[in-house]
């Protein structure tokens, strides 16, 4: 049977590392464990302590500085890396829980589509309102760039991976140069990918639907940080693409249709109003299509004007963050320019 090393980052994760560790732990093709408890100030040290007298197969590491030029995420599974006797690594966070099967599933995957990458999008869960509001159109928004299709076909340029759950062959992980050869990259799971496909190793990247979940943010402070750090370079990394993302995600001709309506005289006013109307219609109806698509229920349709309001806003406040050159994430800030 290959062996699977998993290895997870955990910096604050007192409430997911837990039930991610338990979730990984029943897996028989994941013969090790490692957390890299990456300064926490929280009680994740604690629960990683008791867990390791249960879990035999649990190895916890601890990252005690920062290198310049590193991102954290990215130095601690990195040291994780150097400590893992695999042949295939699973790189996953904190925040998921991998159902029954799932490494088995990877593998098999591997197998049929002779992948050396495979990568599964988690099924989100959402609690609060802006989670359900933002989460869902995010994902569909983002389903337009990285179509599963394009990613899998090796003729094609298209790379992406989700790190929530990345499984690399080791031998093409060290090839492409690991974490090292991204060690200042914001979004380094697609960075990755891009230099596995680009080094001639097939990608397998695909729905998570029954094989991973995730709760990426608990908090609104959380969720607003997470996607402002991520969206723009999501969306390509450049103003034009930012430009166009925010004027073809946002119902503009319904807005100027309405108000419009509301200014001219009654009459022609009120066929403008109809019509943007109208228009906001097609808008909800395209939406739900588009969660249909994405396997989210059809009533997420109820936020769809908050949704597109947070987006608007999120994409917005991220561009800004990489236009002035530094996120924050975890309490640390990171210098960013142009990808």
């Amino acid at each position: 049977m290959p062996q699977i090393s998993a290895i997870i980052p955990a910096r604050n994760e007192e409430d997911n590392i837990e039930s991610c560790v338990a979730s990984i732990a029943t897996q028989p093709e994941i013969v090790e464990i490692i957390v890299v408890n990456d300064q926490s100030t929280d009680c994740t040290a604690e629960i990683l302590a008791r867990l390791s007298q249960t879990v035999s197969k649990l190895k916890i590491l601890e990252s005690t500085s920062l290198p310049a030029g590193w991102i954290g995420k990215n130095h601690a599974v990195w040291l994780g890396v150097q400590h893992a006797n695999g042949e295939w690594l699973l790189f996953t966070d904190a925040d998921t829980v991998h159902l029954p099967g799932s490494a088995q599933r990877a593998l098999s995957d591997a197998g049929v589509f002779q992948a050396a990458l495979v990568s599964y999008s988690p099924e989100q869960i959402t609690g609060s309102f802006a989670e359900r509001a933002l989460i869902p159109f995010i994902y569909c928004r983002l389903s337009r760039k990285f179509d599963f299709g394009r990613v899998n076909d090796s003729s094609l340029p298209d790379a992406a991976a989700n790190g929530q759950f990345l499984m690399i062959y080791r031998e093409a992980y060290e090839k492409i140069g690991g974490h090292r050869a991204v060690a200042d990259v914001v979004l380094e799971d697609v960075a990755l990918a891009r230099r596995a496909k680009q080094a001639g190793f097939r990608l397998h990247f695909a729905s998570g639907q029954g094989i991973v979940q995730t709760r990426m943010y608990r908090s609104l402070g959380a969720l607003w940080q997470g996607w402002t750090k991520n969206l723009y370079l999501l969306l390509g990394g450049t103003r034009k693409g930012t430009l166009q993302e925010f004027l073809l995600a946002f119902p503009w001709p319904a807005i100027v249709l309405i108000v419009a309506g509301i200014i001219v005289p009654a009459g022609a006013g009120a066929w403008l109003v109809v019509l943007g109307i109208l228009w906001l219609v097609a808008c909800h109806a395209a939406y739900v299509r588009a969660l249909r698509r994405n396997r989210y229920s059809a009533r997420f349709i109820i936020y769809y004007v908050a949704g597109v309001c947070l987006y608007a806003a999120v994409v917005t406040a991220s561009a800004w963050k990489y236009w002035r050159g530094k996120v924050s994430w975890k309490s640390r800030e990171y210098p960013v320019g142009k990808p």
